[in-house]
C-alpha cells in the first residue's frame, strides 16, 4: 500500500488513475507442513502444489477484485457486469460466483477492500509518533493524498450514497476500523488541549467530518468546477496550493485562543 507522508506532492498522485495496486488482503493461508522422510518428497512436491494453487487462488481473487472496482466506480452497481468483470480478468462467471457469492457479494467486497486500505493508511502515519500539531497536519495532507490517489474510492462512496448505504451496512470489520480512527483523532486532541495548542470541546467526529469533506471534493467535484470555472482541481500547481490551504483551515479551526 502506497502512502506519502511528505510535505511536497509526489508527481505520481496526479497522474492518470490506472486502478489499485494488488496489495490487497491476503486469506491466510499457510504453506503445507513438509516432512523430512523418504515419503516426504512426495509431500513436499503435493505441499509446493498446493501452496502454488493457493497463491494462483488469491492472485485471481485479487485481479477479479482490481477490475470490479474500476468497474464499479465508473458504472455503479446497476451498470457494471459480471460478464464484463470476467472477460478483462480472463476467467468466468462461475469463478466470480464460486469467490464472491454473486454481484452484490462482489461489490461488497469492493468496499470492504477499499475502506480497508484507506483505513490502513491512516494508521500507517503512526499519529502518536507526533506532536499534536504536526500529527493533524500529517493526517490532513495524507487524507487528501489518499483521495487524489484513488478516485475510485471517492466513486464508490457517491455510489453507495445513492443505495443509502444498504451494502455497506453488510461490510464486516467497518465499524472497528471507524472506530479506530476516531479514537485516533480524539488522541491529538486530548494531547493538543493539554498542551494548549488546539481548544477544549472539539468533537472528533466533527473534525473528521471537515477534514474528509474538505478532501473529497476535490475529487468529487473536479470535472463539474472545471467546467464551470476553467479551473483543474487536478492541476498539480493548484493541488499542492489546495491541499496546503486544507491543512492551514483544520488547524486554525482547531487551534487555541
Amino acid at each position: 500500500m502506497t502512502f506519502q507522508r511528505g510535505n511536497d506532492l509526489d508527481e505520481r498522485s496526479y497522474a492518470r488513475h490506472e486502478g489499485p495496486d494488488r496489495t490487497g488482503m491476503s486469506n491466510g493461508r499457510k504453506p503445507a507442513k513438509i516432512a523430512s522422510s523418504t515419503p516426504g518428497t512426495v509431500q513436499a512436491a503435493n505441499g509446493r502444489g498446493s501452496t502454488e494453487r493457493g497463491r494462483d487462488a488469491e492472485q485471481t481473487r485479487e485481479d477479479i477484485l482490481s477490475v470490479a472496482t474500476e468497474e464499479f466506480a465508473e458504472k455503479g452497481l446497476s451498470g457494471a457486469r459480471i460478464d464484463q468483470i470476467a472477460e478483462r480478468t480472463s476467467t468466468s462467471k462461475r469463478m466470480i460466483y464460486y469467490y464472491f457469492g454473486g454481484k452484490d457479494g462482489l461489490y461488497r467486497a469492493v468496499l470492504q477492500r477499499e475502506y480497508t486500505r484507506i483505513r490502513y493508511a491512516e494508521m500507517a502515519i503512526g499519529l502518536e509518533r507526533f506532536a499534536p500539531e504536526d500529527a493533524l497536519a500529517r493526517l490532513v495532507r495524507a487524507t487528501f493524498d489518499s483521495h487524489i490517489e484513488r478516485p475510485t474510492f471517492v466513486r464508490l462512496v457517491m455510489n453507495e450514497n445513492i443505495h443509502h448505504a444498504e451494502h455497506l451496512k453488510r461490510v464486516e470489520g467497518l465499524s472497528r476500523l471507524n472506530e479506530a480512527m476516531i479514537d485516533s483523532l480524539s488522541d491529538i486532541l486530548r494531547r493538543g488541549a493539554k498542551n494548549g495548542v488546539f481548544r477544549r470541546g472539539i468533537d472528533p467526529v466533527d473534525l473528521h467530518i471537515n477534514i474528509t469533506a474538505l478532501c473529497f471534493y476535490t475529487v468529487s467535484n473536479r470535472y463539474t468546477f472545471r467546467e464551470g470555472f476553467g479551473r483543474d482541481l487536478w492541476d498539480r500547481r493548484d493541488a499542492r496550493k489546495r491541499r496546503a490551504q486544507v491543512a492551514d483551515i483544520i488547524l486554525r479551526w482547531c487551534a487555541a485562543g
